[in-house]
């Protein structure tokens, strides 16, 4: 899959991204109470097409830029006119 394939608000099964940039991870408490990390990631298909990645808690440092990772059964959503990916609750994060 390709980042031209991705739709807002739907699932996908697998994709692979090259990291070209990560944010500072930054702590956040819920509405709920919880507290954690989330970190913002720029990452490029293989046909150059650019889309943001969010990471949570352990997954942070999990990847770096310059890796290559593959994310299957992830999710997309849109924020303020960008599609974002996200490991979600199901997915599974991959460094290639």
């Amino acid at each position: 899959m390709f980042v031209k394939d991705l739709k807002a608000n739907s699932s996908f099964d697998t994709i692979e991204l090259s990291v070209v940039s990560k944010g500072e991870a930054r702590d956040f408490t819920s509405r709920y109470g919880s507290s954690g990390r989330v970190c913002d990631v720029k990452c490029e298909d293989g046909m150059g097409a650019g889309v943001s990645l969010t990471l949570w808690n352990d997954e942070i440092d999990k990847v770096g830029v310059g890796d290559k990772i593959r994310i299957s059964d992830g999710w997309v959503k849109e924020w303020q006119g960008d599609l974002q990916v996200s490991i979600g609750r199901k997915g599974k994060l991959e460094t290639l």
